[in-house]
């Protein structure tokens, strides 16, 4: 008898093995694939966190008697609305600023000559090491010939077409999943073979709304804030555009970390470009950053409280993930999917992957006696 209870218990490790083999083959070839299939899968992913988020607005349209096609699509123009407010405010007026910074280079140059002059032997050391290498590539006969876009423009408009289609696509499939909502929800926790499953699956659903919406709901609010008391500062500052800058603040906010660092370069760079004085042209970033810490540090953390607390290397981690697969899209994208995956392994539970390796019977129930042999305190 305990020969056969101990071959049960070799093959069932081996079958775990195989099974977390298999499996950590999978996570590992997932990313690959949603790097390469972007195309396809970002449009679909960045539809899909839209759509959570605007659930309880749905949700609220329907409770006052709209029907369910109806709701989704006043929910559709409404983000389509604000996202094209958004963008005509920041890509119109950045395109002046790319267009004018070549003539600025040299207003610059002089805002940095401090810096630029504790460097210039590193500059000559690099303009002689360059003109060496040109020299031999000139005397090897060698020509490389590099085709880039004359403009921005150029590079825009040969992009807008597809762009055009992934958002088209994306819009489409918000409508369709807000639209099927209520119907799909309704399905799949009735769909549940007992009681007690359907309530599991209804408070998974529900809480996975309420978090992905809490958060970008407060996110958007504290970013739309900043962004227009960050205008307003820049305007009594007498910096141009400064809806743009207030603009181009509360979007690289939602980038936690690296988003304001961007911002606050960007601030610098057009304060060089704009001003003279070099105390002065770094007003606007040490501005920002003024705000941002207040925001971060004060804020955020008051608004969002604890019930949306992630780890903070849960999030570089999933910001550096996020980004090698999509890039600044993804970084976007990373926290809201990192809420949605807590959620779910929060209410599915985690792999004890650490048991399994150096516990034993930790996926099967052969060793309850050795269990029952141990204290209360370390069951």
């Amino acid at each position: 008898m305990a020969a056969q209870v101990e071959m049960a218990y070799r093959r069932d490790r081996l079958l775990a093995w195989l099974a977390l083999t298999a499996g950590a083959g999978i996570i590992l070839a997932i990313p690959f694939a949603l790097r390469s299939g972007s195309e396809f899968f970002l449009p679909v992913t960045t539809a899909l966190v839209i759509a959570v988020a605007m659930v309880p607005l749905l949700e609220w349209l329907e409770r006052r008697g709209l029907p369910s096609p109806m709701a989704a699509l006043l929910c559709v123009l409404l983000f389509l609305g604000l996202a094209n407010a958004a963008i005509a405010s920041v890509i119109v007026p950045a395109t002046e600023w790319f267009a004018r910074l070549p003539s600025r280079i040299q207003l610059i140059r002089r805002n940095l000559s401090p810096l630029i002059d504790i460097y210039s032997s590193f500059e000559r050391f690099v303009d002689e090491t360059m003109g060496s290498l040109l020299r031999n590539s000139a005397a090897r006969g060698r020509t490389v010939t590099v085709q880039q876009p004359n403009s921005l423009f150029d590079y825009v408009a040969s992009a807008a077409p597809h762009l055009l289609v992934q958002m088209v696509f994306s819009t489409l499939v918000v409508y369709f999943f807000l639209s099927s909502w209520t119907r799909m929800r309704r399905r799949t926790i009735t769909s549940r073979g007992s009681f007690s499953s359907a309530m599991t699956t209804a408070r998974v659903i529900q809480e996975m709304v309420d978090r992905t919406s809490a958060y970008l709901a407060t996110i958007t609010a504290v970013n739309i804030g900043m962004g227009v008391l960050v205008s307003l500062m820049l305007w009594f500052a007498e910096m141009p555009s400064p809806i743009m800058w207030g603009g181009l603040v509360a979007i690289l906010n939602y980038i936690p970390y690296f988003g304001p660092i961007v911002a606050a370069g960007l601030l610098a760079v057009g304060g060089l470009m704009t001003f003279s004085d070099l105390g002065y042209a770094l007003v606007p970033a040490l501005l920002f950053v003024a705000v941002h810490l207040v925001e971060a540090n004060v804020l955020t953390p008051m608004l969002v409280g604890r019930r949306l607390t992630i780890n903070p290397l849960l999030i570089l981690v999933a910001l550096s993930f996020w980004s090698w697969v999509w890039g600044t899209p993804g970084a976007l994208l990373a926290v809201p999917l990192l809420i949605i995956v807590k959620t779910v392994l929060d209410a599915a539970g985690r792999p004890d992957i650490a048991g399994f390796l150096f516990a034993e019977g930790t996926f099967t129930n052969t060793h309850q006696d050795e269990e029952a042999a141990l204290p209360p305190e370390l069951r």
